[in-house]
């Protein structure tokens, strides 16, 4: 197996500890510069290259980036509402990312766009979607956009507010 990164590990053995002690691990001592701080974080799992569950944060929730991953691992491999909660069975065969969120930044246009590099939110009155940046399948502005309008529920030709974000990305 590849070297995992330490964001990716944390991911992993906090899903295994939640699913097999059904409460949150403690955040691990001595934790390296990257994990510290605060920021949003995303953690996808896949299955067979196939979507398996994916839930973030796009503001920081917790004292440190550590405990982002740590809580939102547990929730996007439990609690995603479109997949059954992931088995302890099936974490070997799981690809992990996690994504680290930059503050996300108010634009005018979708022209302040580009899909491989910055990830979207938007909203329009109290909801919001998001989208992360560099999805295989997701390629132009409008299709960007588009999904995340379809996620929070706004319907085409509603006026929006677009926002704007860049992620590091740990495989």
């Amino acid at each position: 197996m590849d070297k995992q990164s330490e964001p990716v590990k944390l991911a992993r053995e906090s899903l295994t500890y939640y699913l097999e002690h059904g409460r949150f691990m403690d955040k691990p001592a001595g934790l390296p510069e990257n994990l510290q701080g605060k920021a949003g974080v995303f953690v996808s799992f896949k299955k067979e290259g196939q979507l398996r569950g994916c839930i973030g944060t796009f503001e920081p929730t917790q004292p440190s980036i550590a405990e982002e991953i740590i809580q939102n691992a547990v929730s996007a491999g439990t609690e995603d509402p479109r997949f059954s909660p992931i088995k302890l069975n099936e974490l070997a065969d799981l690809e992990i990312s996690v994504d680290v969120l930059e503050t996300p930044e108010q634009i005018d246009s979708i022209d302040d766009l580009e899909p491989k590099t910055y990830g979207v939110i938007v909203r329009s009155g109290r909801r919001s979607g998001l989208l992360l940046p560099n999805l295989e399948g997701v390629d132009t502005v409008t299709e960007q956009v588009s999904i995340a309008m379809q996620k929070a529920g706004i319907q085409a030709g509603k006026e929006i507010d677009l926002y704007r974000f860049t992620v590091t990305r740990y495989k």
